[in-house]
């Protein structure tokens, strides 16, 4: 894909821009929402909301501080349920903020699943330390998770001992969190996993036990001395590899799935000059020529996720049924707090299927015709009324797609749509108060969010 391999800032801040970074940062957004952006610069919207600090929101409920329990099982997945409808919320109701789909990028990046660990309450003890962490320094939240309670189950940190240190986590800490294959030896995995020894968990915290842990001199990636977990990050932080890896999977996350050496390299020497804050890098991606590219928008597969949250709020849907949208996640292979492996998911193409495309297409009918996935039936005219050109056709189709599709239709398809709205009727005759309205609408929608453009962001 040839596209400008800059960092350098778009000269335009207009529609196309708002609506592609809107697209890739939040899950849904409505005409509102981009009007919104447009009144403010660039800098102001991107650095002031996008990227702003929040306080953390409230906990999903009191379980979250009790002790882990091992009991039969049910109450732990009644927990973790709760803890997925409370997540699902965050991100349809997040306002303007990064942070949910960090959140999730991390919980994809530094991978530990509910089957593993069994205690919801330490997975939101490693959710709200990535959304705390959210676009913050990525040398402080490497080593926050090295010791994270979830991440000590899920690689077997706490059976770690001098004795017997447990390779799994050094070895995924430089694999798949940090550097990447080719960038060290056996030896380091091993050296590492000597530095690593010492913790354990108590009640939902991570406690370090001095008669466990290796205070012998280790040697990794060219570096001697008596390390623990903190000196093995430091060091595999000082290797360019890293911000190299890093970026890598913020471009594959954000921008597109087959990744451009050129570009990593341009972003990879910003996260070394800013010291790995991650905010100065997302700051400079979403306001960049190459982010902007037209080879860029609409390029990327809608997770999941993506595609369930993200319309309730651009039908501004304010009243969903969760269970019946986890239930949903499942088929469609993006079960939160359940990645499928240490790898987390792969995504774009990997999304689709001759199983899972009819089942998106599925969800998005019923959405529009029943009350399956919110708890009332959507009122589809009401929604149609809140355009400006609500009783004109054309620029009625205009305006939703403008919020639907992320990037120029074809006139065909503009026209296909066209002919679905008004169901054999001519475009005079078109209004929101006739009788027919209501059932044209529906199958208005349903066609657009059928279309293979829909799944795209």
């Amino acid at each position: 894909m040839s596209v400008v391999k800059s960092l350098a800032r778009i000269p335009n801040w207009d529609r196309p821009a708002v609506r592609h970074v809107l697209s890739r940062t939040l899950f849904g957004y409505n005409r509102e929402d981009i009007d919104f952006a447009l009144n403010l610069s660039m800098d102001e919207f991107i650095d002031n909301y996008l990227l702003a600090d929040a306080s953390p929101p409230d906990s999903p409920g009191d379980w979250v501080l009790q002790p882990p329990k091992n009991t039969t099982g049910q109450e732990n997945r009644a927990n973790l349920k709760e803890l997925t409808y409370w997540w699902y919320e965050l991100m349809r109701a997040q306002g303007f903020s990064l942070r949910e789909k960090m959140t999730l990028f991390w919980h994809n990046h530094f991978t530990s699943d509910f089957s593993t660990v069994k205690f919801p309450q330490l997975l939101y003890m490693q959710n709200a330390l990535f959304r705390a962490n959210a676009f913050g320094n990525l040398i402080d939240l490497t080593k926050a998770v090295t010791i994270d309670s979830a991440m000590l189950i899920y690689l077997d940190g706490q059976t770690s001992t001098a004795r017997k240190p447990n390779e799994n986590y050094a070895r995924e800490l430089m694999e798949l969190f940090t550097m990447g294959i080719g960038n060290y030896t056996e030896t380091d995995i091993a050296e590492a996993a000597r530095a690593l020894t010492g913790w354990q968990i108590k009640g939902r915290f991570p406690i370090f036990e001095a008669s466990r842990f290796d205070s012998g001199e280790k040697t990794f990636l060219g570096e001697v001395g008596a390390f623990n977990h903190e000196d093995i990050v430091d060091i595999i932080f000082r290797q360019d590899a890293t911000a190299e890896w890093f970026c890598k999977k913020l471009y594959i996350g954000f921008v597109y799935h087959e990744p451009d050496a050129g570009f990593i390299s341009e972003l990879a020497q910003l996260l070394r000059e800013s010291q790995y804050e991650l905010k100065p890098v997302l700051s400079a991606l979403l306001k960049s020529e190459y982010f902007h590219a037209e080879e860029i928008r609409g390029a990327k597969i809608k997770s999941p996720t993506d595609l369930l949250i993200s319309p309730l709020r651009q039908l501004s849907q304010a009243d969903p049924v969760y269970l019946k949208i986890r239930n949903l996640s499942i088929p469609l292979q993006q079960e939160l707090f359940q990645p499928p492996d240490v790898r987390g998911w792969v995504g774009q193409r990997n999304w689709m299927s001759t199983t899972t495309y009819p089942r998106r297409n599925q969800f998005t009918d019923v959405l529009i015709d029943n009350k399956v996935y919110t708890k009332e039936k959507i009122d589809i005219v009401a929604i149609a009324k809140a355009y400006s050109g609500s009783e004109n056709p054309s620029q009625f189709i205009s305006e939703v797609v403008e919020v639907m599709i992320n990037f120029q239709l074809s006139e065909s398809r503009i026209n296909f749509l066209l002919q679905a709205l008004l169901d054999g009727s001519a475009e005079y005759d078109w209004s929101t108060d006739d009788p027919q309205a209501e059932s044209r609408l529906r199958g208005f929608f349903k066609t657009l969010m059928r279309l293979p453009e829909y799944q795209l962001s």
